[in-house]
């Protein structure tokens, strides 16, 4: 864990006047080095500087803990949106001391589309299934995003409801639709008045607009909302400027990849933990996991991060991440024996026991490597086992040929999902490593 820091030989309150005027995220650390709050800025210098003015000392909100902060740090967003979405992240992971509305599981919703059915639908979501949809977000904003679908609906004219509709059922004839269909607002599959093609085909439409190909509908609303101005239609030229906001708002939404929520998508731990019992012929039920994963940063400095799932879900308390120390340029598997070698270490020292699976990002390669840190500290290994990303193959010690599990095996999704957590944990503090020891390291 992190070890004790001196003081910043800049005052915080100085420092901040160094910030860039840009959107980002800043953190306040105390003497220990320890992050104590995170906050969102669209313009870091002004927000952050706000906290060490005298009538902060009058602030209900800060004043009881504002005195613990003597250094300051900031991480530039690329934009409003993507500072909100940083922060919850790594609120939700680090777990401040002073934040307290985004450490629950509250997470941000997205736009899916399923892509199995005969006639696919849309929905608003805060759990996304991991496959057979297409996902839109996470958006900030979870009420701009319903107002949005009702717009789109108005446009497209989708489904939204449950229903399982297959275009050869004939029964679907005398099933009566719901209202949308009688305002117009839902081209009514559930009573077959459109064919499968020509549904999809609309459904088409609507991922280009959402991917992007939006310009051509907006400017047709701004002609109509001019026109109806012009006539003095006022009250439904105001819908359409309201209209027109909330599809422009669509573009307010996070990258699926850097702002992950892996809290949201659903994977049954019990079952994969019964069947990597199975898979890997252990002689009991495994409770704890570690994943390994090792990321390069701009090709001049090297981390490794350790995350752990205990009974199929996430510990952060066991989180560890690693600057590669002992290893020149880019180098995977010395990297791996290094990290390794430290969190055996670091166990030992602890008397604390090892992960009943300890998982590898990579092949066959960065298994051997994972195994000669025990065989060179002269320690029996737990169960190690690596996944390659491409083809999601196992490997294990032992045997020359991969496992490869069914693509929707619950027991692979569980392997996906803490290799996906480490990569993600890797790769989202990359930037850290510029500042000073902002979450610590593992001796």
């Amino acid at each position: 864990m992190s070890e004790p820091q001196a003081s910043a030989t800049i005052l915080p309150a100085d420092k901040v006047k160094t910030f860039p005027t840009a959107p980002g995220l800043y953190l306040m650390k105390d003497a220990q080095g320890r992050v104590i709050y995170v906050g969102k800025a669209k313009n870091l210098r002004a927000r952050a500087g706000s906290y060490f003015h005298k009538t902060a000392a009058q602030d209900r909100r800060i004043c009881d803990w504002i005195d613990e902060v003597v250094d300051i740090d900031h991480l530039v967003a690329d934009s409003e949106v993507d500072a909100l979405l940083m922060e919850a992240r790594l609120i939700k992971d680090i777990q401040p001391k002073y934040n307290h509305d985004l450490k629950d599981d509250k997470s941000f919703p997205y736009l899916q589309i399923t892509t199995g059915e005969d006639f696919p639908r849309v929905n608003f979501t805060r759990e996304p299934k991991d496959s057979g949809v297409k996902l839109y977000g996470p958006f900030p904003r979870a009420k701009s995003l319903r107002g949005a679908i009702q717009v789109l609906q108005r446009i497209f004219k989708f489904r939204t409801c449950s229903l399982d509709i297959e275009e050869d059922d004939g029964r679907w004839r005398w099933f009566r639709p719901c209202l949308l269909a009688s305002i117009n607002q839902c081209t009514a599959p559930c009573n077959l008045r459109i064919d499968r093609e020509t549904y999809r085909r609309d459904i088409q439409r609507l991922r280009l607009f959402l991917d992007g190909k939006k310009e051509v509908v907006l400017q047709e609303m701004e002609e109509e909302m001019r026109a109806a101005s012009k006539g003095l239609q006022f009250e439904k030229a105001a819908r359409l400027r309201d209209e027109i906001k909330a599809l422009q708002n669509l573009s307010l939404r996070g990258d699926l990849a850097k702002h992950a929520q892996p809290e949201v998508f659903y994977v049954d731990p019990r079952k994969g933990l019964k069947g990597l019992k199975r898979v890997l012929g252990l002689d009991s039920l495994p409770r704890t996991i570690d994943g390994v994963d090792i990321a390069h940063l701009g090709g001049t400095e090297t981390v490794g991060s350790l995350v752990t799932f205990v009974d199929g879900l996430p510990f952060k308390p066991g989180y560890r991440r690693y600057r590669i120390k002992t290893v020149q340029g880019v180098d995977d598997f010395a990297s791996i024996r290094e990290v390794i070698t430290r969190r055996i270490q670091g166990l030992q020292e602890r008397d604390e026991p090892f992960p009943d699976i300890l998982l590898i990002d990579g092949g066959k390669g960065q298994l051997g490597a994972a195994l000669a840190a025990f065989e060179a500290l002269k320690v029996n290994p737990p169960t190690v086992i690596s996944l390659a990303k491409r083809e999601e193959e196992i490997y294990v010690p032992g045997r020359s040929d991969p496992i490869v599990l069914r693509r929707r095996s619950f027991a692979l999704r569980l392997l996906q999902c803490v290799r996906d957590e480490a990569h993600r944990f890797a790769q989202h503090y990359h930037h850290m490593l510029r500042t000073k020891k902002t979450l610590g390291e593992e001796s």
